[in-house]
């Protein structure tokens, strides 16, 4: 009993509890604050996190509520309180993982509620420009590790494929066409991510090793992806980031999860502008989800970073492979009416051509490992040489 107790124990400390992976200036001051330190020296450098979640959700909270007495935000919420509680768990998932709160808000509402994909794809826009940057600014002041590269470069991607993703593409898809492919992608990249992990043991990093020109190639290709994803969807450059950093670059789940995080809010961001400033405004029923839902998703978005932060890798790794096959399987039910031959060749072929390109983007990260130790023996092999 009491080994079983033990076993129960560390499994738990190891996989939930495994501690943050901090910036190193973060770490030498916690590690060099003094017992005998000040309130504000203990608030500001040990207690961070509860400072990190209370900037945003103050500003916000403040905000919202001036707004709600003055024009009756109360009386939307009789008709639109169960996105209210959808998005409860949406920005939860969208702190937590790379999916964000788009992958929970877009199936809920095209598939559950019969919404239509504009309206949809809006309100995710709308409401992660909300959730994600006030995630990101608890990830920033937490000084939790990004990958920078894929910051910077995945954003100026995801701007040119937002634009082609608003203006070109979107037209060119039916709402079942929209749906299907959304769900189908991003299941085999999580298949692909499962058997990348069955891996035990397997190297990551906590940064793009080796960084060069076909890296900023890369990034800058896969932010354009993303970018029209998002412009479909509300919703894609966050995954497609993470699915490029976890399988090629392996990059570690607990560096790549925060790291799209920022990259969501950048982009949905600049998504909102787009729509509401360039394109004649968004779809005027989002608004009333959006102010029904924003005082729920400033609390849960930085309070999902937060927990996130300290799992494991692995635990990370499984909240996406639940929640892709639960959008995938929740897709094929609600619209079993409307899938056709064309919809379900359609649909058999993204999940088998996504897997075998997300499975081979897997095999060159393998080889990519392998440079990557060649290249760091041979430095270290000068290095002795030069000594």
């Amino acid at each position: 009993m009491e080994k079983s107790s033990k076993r129960s124990t560390y499994f738990f400390n190891k996989y939930f509890l495994e501690g943050q992976l901090l910036e190193e200036k973060q770490e030498e001051a916690l590690n060099a604050l003094p017992t005998n330190a000040s309130r504000g020296q203990r608030l500001l450098i040990k207690h961070r996190r509860i400072v990190g979640i209370l900037i945003p959700l103050v500003f916000v909270q403040t905000i919202w509520w001036m707004q709600a007495v003055k024009s009756d935000y109360f009386s939307l919420f009789p008709d639109r309180y169960l996105m209210s509680i959808t998005m409860i768990f949406g920005a939860t998932v969208a702190g937590m993982t790379s999916e964000g709160g788009g992958a929970v808000a877009f199936p809920v509402m095209t598939l559950a509620l019969n919404i239509s994909p504009a309206v949809a794809r809006d309100f995710s826009l709308m409401i992660q420009a909300v959730g994600m940057n006030a995630a990101a600014f608890t990830i920033f002041w937490m000084k939790i590790k990004l990958e920078y590269h894929s910051i910077i470069f995945c954003t100026v991607g995801s701007f040119i494929g937002m634009i082609l993703g608003l203006e070109v593409i979107d037209g060119l898809l039916t709402p079942p066409q929209k749906k299907l492919g959304f769900v189908c992608i991003w299941f085999s990249f999580a298949f692909a991510l499962f058997l990348l992990n069955r891996e035990h043991k397997r190297t990551t990093f906590n940064t793009i090793p080796c960084f060069g020109v076909w890296q900023v190639l890369v990034l800058l290709l896969v932010g354009i992806l993303g970018g029209v994803f998002s412009g479909l969807a509300g919703s894609g450059v966050d995954i497609c980031s993470f699915s490029i950093l976890t399988l090629l670059f392996r990059v570690s789940e607990k560096i790549a999860t925060p790291t799209s995080i920022v990259l969501m809010g950048i982009n949905t961001t600049f998504g909102f502008y787009w729509r509401e400033m360039m394109m004649g405004g968004v779809e005027e029923s989002a608004w009333g989800y959006l102010k029904v839902c924003v005082p729920v998703v400033v609390i849960f978005a930085p309070l999902g970073s937060i927990i996130a932060s300290h799992f494991h890798r692995q635990v990370l790794a499984v909240l996406v492979y639940v929640l892709d096959t639960i959008a995938l399987i929740s897709a094929f039910i609600v619209l079993r009416d409307v899938i056709d031959l064309y919809l379900g060749l359609m649909s058999a072929g993204l999940l088998i051509l996504g897997f075998a390109v997300f499975y081979l983007i897997s095999l060159r990260g393998r080889k990519y490992v392998e440079y990557v130790n060649e290249q760091r023996e041979a430095d270290e092999g000068e290095d002795i040489l030069k000594a």
